[in-house]
């Protein structure tokens, strides 16, 4: 059976954190060549997850700016320990309750115990929060969660009063009994959904789709049966006849979730196990409302300057606001200098040229549903346009944007309710259920 050799964290600095050699059949010193391997690559994103270097395969995610870094010289299937890494990581972060550089050093003998229960001799035994439960015997060291970190485990801003911020979610799993007595009884939802759009030049939408998931905490006493209800207009691939309502492309369910109530209800009915997980998975592909509209507009105003204006078009209720907005563009490599003019207000927004990764960032720190944003940045160049301007806008762009919404979502995907099978009426417990929708790819095409 053929299974991984080394397994290790890394800092954002390259600094080993947490390593551990199963087989012993790879050579010293790989973490220093994977960190040096991986920054040679421009950006992150032009990093492979795995790559080979001296017969030894290398096998990496990156999360919350921590490299979990696998190694094997055997013929492994990359996809298989990409998904070991994942839920190691999610194993760490429920044990751990914050998954940041500051915990795993905190942590990091509660971290090596979950490894020797999780892996043996390169082979992995369980990736199951609860039923490592009760092999593991250390007990997690708190860590501070920074300020302006909330929405759950999602990390985002709590610009939003109708957000309700709570430390409780990154509890760790393991807390002893008497330290859980102390605790509210509360439950956490959050339907995240990551979209993908791409644009033309005049803002029509080109392709588009939706990864959804509704994620759950618990920290129910008893472990009490849960009902959740979705949408009553729901419905999945082509049982939708009518074309209203909500239309899951394909889905899929954790495996303690009962789908008997589903069908005719659209209820889900489980026993919440310990730590975070997903009760849905979903994909939707079907047209939707973009959240943001994007509009370029490209202009040569001398044989050695060009104007780019940027527009941006927030098409969501006023009462929601997109929060951490990042729009980078692209520019020539002939690029000298870029000026760059902001919409007022200036204070919440700003713009900067990048010089040695020739691109524009504009950063937007909170940007009003049904408000309209503009940069008009003027590109001087080193020498002079000699194929006109078409020529030389092939060089601009593509223009990304990254950013989060609160408190609202796309699909219309809705919690009806959530209702907790305890019959005491004394046990009442706190219910939290958010929306999110964050950007996975957010492109337009000049």
């Amino acid at each position: 059976m053929i299974g991984i050799s080394q397994f290790y964290i890394l800092s954002p600095r390259g600094d080993t954190i947490i390593t551990r050699d199963f087989r012993g059949d790879v050579v010293k010193g790989t973490a220093e060549i994977f960190f040096r391997k991986v920054t040679l690559w421009k950006t992150s994103r032009d990093t492979p997850p795995i790559f080979n270097q001296d017969g030894i395969s290398y096998i990496f995610l990156k999360k919350n700016g921590l490299y979990f870094c696998c190694t094997t010289n055997q013929n492994i299937s990359p996809t298989y320990v990409v998904e070991l890494l994942n839920k190691m990581a999610k194993v760490f972060k429920d044990y751990c309750g914050v998954l940041n550089e500051e915990s795993i050093r905190k942590n990091f003998i509660l971290i090596y115990e979950i490894l020797d229960e999780m892996i043996d001799f390169g082979h992995p035994q369980t990736t199951s929060t609860e039923q490592l439960k009760s092999c593991i015997h250390n007990e997690a060291i708190l860590v501070e969660v920074p300020k302006g970190v909330g929405l759950g485990s999602l990390g985002l801003p709590n610009f939003n009063p109708r957000t309700v911020p709570s430390n409780a979610v990154h509890r760790p799993v393991g807390l002893s009994n008497e330290a859980n007595r102390s605790k509210k009884n509360e439950i956490f939802v959050d339907i995240l959904e990551r979209l993908t759009v791409t644009f033309n030049s005049n803002g029509l939408i080109l392709n588009s789709s939706i990864d959804g998931s509704i994620q759950m905490k618990s920290y129910l006493s008893g472990n009490p049966e849960l009902k959740l209800a979705l949408n009553e207009d729901l419905s999945i691939g082509n049982q939708n006849q009518g074309g209203y309502g909500v239309t899951l492309d394909d889905c899929n369910f954790h495996e303690c979730v009962d789908l008997r109530e589903f069908d005719d209800l659209r209820i889900l009915s489980f026993y919440p196990p310990d730590g975070e997980f997903s009760v849905l998975n979903y994909r939707i592909t079907s047209d939707f409302r973009a959240p943001f509209r994007i509009y370029p507009l490209i202009e040569e105003t001398s044989p050695y300057s060009i104007d780019l204006t940027i527009k941006v078009r927030a098409d969501v209720p006023d009462s929601n606001y997109g929060g951490n907005v990042v729009i980078t563009c692209t520019v020539p490599k002939a690029t000298t200098s870029v000026s760059s003019e902001l919409q007022p207000p200036a204070g919440v927004q700003s713009a900067e040229y990048v010089a040695n990764e020739s691109k524009v960032v504009w950063t937007i720190k909170k940007f009003q549903g049904g408000s309209e944003q503009s940069l008009k940045c003027k590109i001087s160049l080193g020498s002079a346009l000699k194929k006109g301007t078409d020529a030389i806008s092939k060089e601009i762009g593509p223009i990304s944007m990254n950013f989060e919404i609160p408190m609202y979502n796309v699909s219309n995907l809705a919690v009806r309710y959530l209702r907790i099978s305890e019959k005491h009426k004394s046990y009442n417990p706190f219910r939290w259920v958010r929306y999110v929708t964050q950007s996975s790819s957010y492109i337009c095409r000049l």
